[in-house]
């Protein structure tokens, strides 16, 4: 069922959570913190920290409907984009770090979905007015790093010495998702504005194939990756419960 308000994307990210904690499933650490993000765009709509608070209504709920359809798909054992099938499929997996498992989702969800979603709310040449407001969400992520970050080094302790050895694990997910995935969004959402519906299809076929790849990098960041990823698990929770309760505070 799509979303077709800010609220009734909580409601169904909650349910994703919910369902998540009871079945111990890893598909809800991403749920998890995507509900917060979600939560904090309500709050500043509701703030007036965008130009068009109804518009930027428009594209969270746009966006969702992309993430919570490819979750359906997936849980139905349809078809969803290949981007989406690689993180999900993960899940199932003990190996990957509870970080690997947000990276997975954000790259899905912002490198493939997210210029999508922009480029259907503002259309054409309309796109470039959407630009302030969507870089304003970058100031929303960036008022939220330091907690996640908390509730992170107290399921996976580790974090905090996988940085001082120079990979920068937990300080990635503000660098992916800020900077780098969403200014390739709105650079994606620019190639797709000015295509035709057939146009469009194919550049997000191709994109879909890129995001992909990356995703199978996340996995398997070759072997000294590995190895850090691989100490880092060894000391991180296994209890999928916990892990989304320290996401969700």
């Amino acid at each position: 069922m799509h979303a077709t308000t800010i609220d009734d994307v909580i409601h169904q990210l909650t349910a994703i959570v919910e369902r998540s904690r009871e079945t111990t499933s890893r598909q809800g650490y991403f749920a998890a913190l995507y509900r917060r993000v979600t939560i904090a765009v309500k709050e500043g709509i509701a703030a007036g920290r965008f130009q068009d608070g109804p518009r930027m209504e428009r594209l969270d709920v746009i966006f969702a409907n992309r993430y919570l359809e490819a979750y359906a798909q997936y849980q139905e054992g349809r078809a969803c984009s290949q981007s989406w099938r690689v993180a999900f499929h993960q899940s199932s997996r003990w190996r990957p770090i509870i970080l690997q498992h947000l990276l997975l989702g954000m790259n899905a969800h912002i490198n493939l979905d997210l210029g999508i979603a922009a480029a259907q709310t503002v259309p054409g040449s309309a796109l470039p007015g959407l630009e302030r407001d969507f870089k304003e969400i970058n100031m929303v992520l960036a008022e939220m790093t330091d907690s996640v970050k908390a509730g992170l080094n107290r399921v996976s302790p580790l974090l905090g010495w996988a940085d001082r050895v120079g990979n920068r694990a937990d300080d990635a997910i503000v660098n992916f998702s800020m900077k780098n995935a969403r200014d390739a969004a709105w650079a994606f959402a620019r190639k797709l504005a000015p295509l035709d519906e057939g146009a469009q299809a194919a550049a997000i076929a191709a994109r879909d194939q890129e995001v992909a790849r990356f995703a199978r990098l996340i996995s398997n960041p070759g072997l000294f990756g590995d190895s850090i990823t691989f100490a880092i698990r060894l000391r991180e929770s296994g209890d999928a419960s916990k892990v989304i309760a320290a996401l969700t505070a």
